[in-house]
């Protein structure tokens, strides 16, 4: 079965939306990252349990803008392990809404490509997705990397029977963003065919 122009440059264009979306949701809910206390007999920790997004945590029920007192904090007072966590950070908060804004940008860029059925455009298109999906990536595992190094730094401050009744995991926020970094990838891959089907296409007007 022949694949039309038409129908791969929706399917990309549906692949870029849901993407976009994706990376959406993800900045802007609190499930990146959850911890569950399994306090066995004791009921006193209850609502210890938290679960944080880039900008907030959710403790017991209370949100704590995390990335508002990053901006008030005294730097001076903190130590160079502390200062590599923030600027950690800081990087991952600028990366992943780069990204998003990006996005934003490749769509149009996507549309007007595709609506001129122009290789040159649908290429440069399809690398900016890729340079999308390369950002999209850098912002997801330099958040993991941060939350594994931060468990390591608490658990030197408690010892490893501090966290004996503490379940870390991450979430679907973190899900949902690499469901974006995936799309992101296949947008890109998509677009890159259709160019390539556009070139065909006018270098052989009877073609199909």
């Amino acid at each position: 079965m022949k694949v039309r122009f038409g129908s791969l440059v929706i399917t990309a264009g549906i692949c870029g939306i849901l993407s976009f979306a994706f990376l959406a949701t993800s900045l802007g809910t609190e499930y990146w990252y959850i911890i569950e206390m399994n306090p066995m007999n004791m009921t006193d920790i209850e609502d210890m349990s938290s679960h944080s997004g880039l900008w907030s945590i959710n403790e017991g029920g209370k949100t704590y803008a995390d990335f508002i007192a990053s901006f008030t904090a005294d730097y001076s007072r903190f130590s160079e392990i502390e200062l590599h966590m923030q600027n950690m950070h800081s990087a991952i908060v600028v990366i992943l809404p780069l990204s998003l804004i990006l996005l934003l940008f490749g769509g149009i860029c996507g549309l007007v490509s595709s609506m001129a059925r122009s290789p040159a455009l649908l290429m440069g298109t399809a690398s900016y997705f890729f340079i999308c999906s390369l950002l999209t990536l850098c912002g997801v595992s330099l958040y993991i990397i941060y939350s594994y190094e931060a468990l390591a730094q608490t658990e030197r401050l408690v010892g490893a029977e501090g966290l004996a009744y503490v379940h870390t995991s991450f979430g679907w926020s973190l899900g949902l963003a690499w469901l974006s970094y995936g799309l992101e990838l296949l947008t890109g891959i998509l677009l890159l065919i259709a160019a390539q089907m556009a070139k065909l296409q006018h270098s052989s007007p009877t073609a199909a």
